[in-house]
């Protein structure tokens, strides 16, 4: 989901940061160019972390800037499908859920929040039928990345909470207390019932 990548390119320092070290010029240039800045293949660049190497620098006519090459780190973050992700409950909506992974937000589906019927509560809470499983704002959750659309900036982030090992921190923890030692749980019994009869 976070990468530092290796970027090599010419920087156009504008005139403004003339007075300024090269190095300090650079800098300011390439926070300024990477604010917010989103490319499908290396994702959303956060934050430029470190310049490893500046060239010469060069003027071309009819143009008030100075051109540097330069070798230079930043930090992005790119959403992969099928990823496990933490975040917090942001927002809760009568369709679903809003979960903060960071630099971005996804959405989880009021039918993919956990495997209950689940409805939207009076204070902005969903709700289990079955489990009396409750997720609210400021949640941590545990959830699986099942799309990504890159037609929208930033890319649309939709996820899961109904497979074994997701969901609610506390939910997870509850199942991890449920399962003793020797003890099967609902699912790995149903799987050894379907082993049973296949032979």
């Amino acid at each position: 989901m976070f990468y530092l990548i290796d970027i090599e390119d010419h920087v156009r320092v504008e005139p403004q940061l003339f007075g300024l070290p090269v190095r300090k010029a650079i800098e300011q240039q390439l926070e300024t160019r990477f604010l917010n800045y989103f490319d499908q293949e290396i994702g959303n660049i956060i934050k430029v972390v470190g310049i490893d190497k500046i060239g010469e620098g060069i003027i071309i006519p009819g143009d008030s800037a100075v051109y540097y090459y330069a070798r230079f780190r930043v930090l992005s973050f790119k959403p992969i499908l099928q990823e496990v992700a933490y975040g917090v409950v942001s927002q809760i909506t009568n369709f679903g859920a809003f979960i903060n992974l960071g630099i971005v937000e996804g959405l989880i589906h009021i039918s993919q929040t956990m495997d209950d019927y689940v409805s939207f509560g009076k204070s902005n809470v969903l709700l289990g039928k079955s489990s009396k499983r409750s997720l609210k704002i400021n949640d941590t959750c545990l959830a699986r990345i099942i799309a990504i659309s890159y037609k929208v900036r930033p890319a649309k982030i939709g996820l899961t909470m109904r497979q074994p090992g997701l969901g609610k921190l506390e939910w997870i923890q509850d199942e991890k207390r449920k399962q003793k030692p020797g003890k099967q749980s609902k699912t790995e019994k149903a799987k050894s019932k379907k082993t049973k009869h296949k032979k």
